[in-house]
């Protein structure tokens, strides 16, 4: 089937010409057709052009889409979320208000084991439910890669029924969902620190990887949580089964998390608010990208990760929602855009680029997703028309996206 999207004020996010990511000054950069069409095949980007708007004389198609003057983006691309919870958290909310802080909360066993009593009451198939709500929510709202991770089953049969959740959602969604096992978030209510690790590697990891439920693995490895010997340990058990690193390092403390990360060949290292400038070096030269969650840092009132010095190093940035229910109870990626720019210092270009492009790449998929070239998958939204690419993050509240469009179909 052939789409046709004509009367494009500005088409963007186009000719990054197989770049798999872009660092360091190239993040100011974001191609821009104005007046343009664009031509979707067999749910792929085919061509594009301008000539004000229409296309050339004699391209035919079976679907003609009016952009009636709005801007074309390629889909946010979201690589670090827990959408699948059961439940929310407002108690911490007002615990927060109060003046508990994040690790506060945890030592009273809340935080994350809460999370996992909550979701040990559901059923699989009310899981299911639940989550799908938010992953419509975030469609429609632009996001058509996502990455989803388990963490709040915290016991072998949790952890497996909240990957099967995710597969499901893969399965019955356009968007792109990738999987990561992260039952190494919190230790499990009942085990001592040494046991659970024991668990993790000796009887979750095998399950998870016989039954292929994961892409990838995460370890929260922070102070508090798990030390960057279990994180060895964890991704080294991971690796034998086919399962790449994504992990949460340098969110309360930078302990060595991140080291580890780029050792093992970590597709990203997430979090990053207290990034230290030796790691910097680290990252340089690595395969790893550096993916930053403002979401989070606006929500616990934490310091933001550095992504301003570190585009200006000519490192590359990602960044990604965390949608959870403790720490960034929402999934809107417009935004997560508009915080880079306001808190982090980004230009709006760069910031785009960190949430299509390098985000695509933080999931491994910036070969098929992340911008606006032919032959990739096209996952693209139409905004309403919009007087420039820089008031979509200005515009912080302003829900400019129109349409969607996932693998070249509209999502209603």
């Amino acid at each position: 089937m052939r789409l046709l999207v004509e009367n494009i004020s500005r088409l963007a996010g186009i000719g990054n010409e197989g770049r798999l990511r872009l660092c360091g000054a190239g993040m100011s950069v974001l191609n821009e057709l104005n007046n343009a069409w664009l031509l979707v095949e067999d749910g792929r980007f085919a061509a594009f052009g301008g000539k004000g708007g229409i296309p050339p004389e004699g391209l035919r198609a079976d679907v003609v889409v009016d952009a009636r003057g709005g801007t074309v983006l390629p889909s946010w691309c979201d690589p670090h979320t827990h959408i699948v919870y059961a439940g929310s958290r407002e108690g911490e909310f007002v615990d927060k208000i109060r003046g508990l802080s994040y690790a506060e909360i945890a030592r009273r066993g809340g935080g994350i084991l809460n999370s996992a009593d909550l979701l040990h009451t559901l059923t699989e198939n009310q899981l299911y439910v639940q989550a799908m709500r938010r992953v419509r929510e975030v469609m429609q709202k632009g996001t058509g890669c996502i990455e989803i991770k388990s963490g709040y089953g915290l016991n072998t049969v949790d952890e497996l029924k909240m990957l099967r959740v995710i597969r499901r959602i893969g399965e019955s969604v356009p968007a792109r969902v990738v999987s990561t096992f992260l039952g190494a978030h919190a230790i499990g209510r009942g085990y001592s620190h040494a046991e659970y690790v024991d668990l993790v590697v000796d009887e979750m990891m095998p399950e998870v990887g016989r039954e292929r439920l994961a892409d990838f693995v995460d370890v929260f490895c922070d102070e508090g949580f798990f030390t960057p010997e279990d994180t060895d340990r964890i991704l080294d058990a991971a690796a034998r089964w086919g399962m790449k690193p994504k992990i949460h390092v340098d969110e309360l403390a930078s302990i060595g998390g991140l080291q580890v990360g780029v050792r093992h060949g970590a597709l990203s290292v997430d979090h990053l608010e207290h990034m230290t400038d030796g790691e910097f070096d680290i990252l340089r030269g690595s395969a790893t990208m550096p993916t930053a969650l403002p979401g989070t840092s606006f929500f616990l009132n934490m310091p933001y990760a550095p992504a301003r010095k570190m585009i200006d190093s000519g490192l590359p940035v990602a960044i990604a929602s965390d949608y959870n229910p403790g720490s960034t109870p929402s999934g809107d990626m417009k935004f997560v855009v508009s915080l880079a720019c306001i808190k982090m210092r980004l230009l709006p270009a760069e910031a785009i680029n960190a949430a299509t492009l390098n985000s695509a790449c933080a999931m491994g998929l910036s070969s098929e997703y992340g911008s606006i070239d032919v032959g990739k998958v096209a996952n693209f939204f139409i905004t309403e028309p919009v007087p420039s690419i820089d008031f979509i993050p200005y515009a912080y509240t302003t829900p400019v996206v129109s349409r969607v469009f996932l693998a070249g179909k509209e999502v209603g």
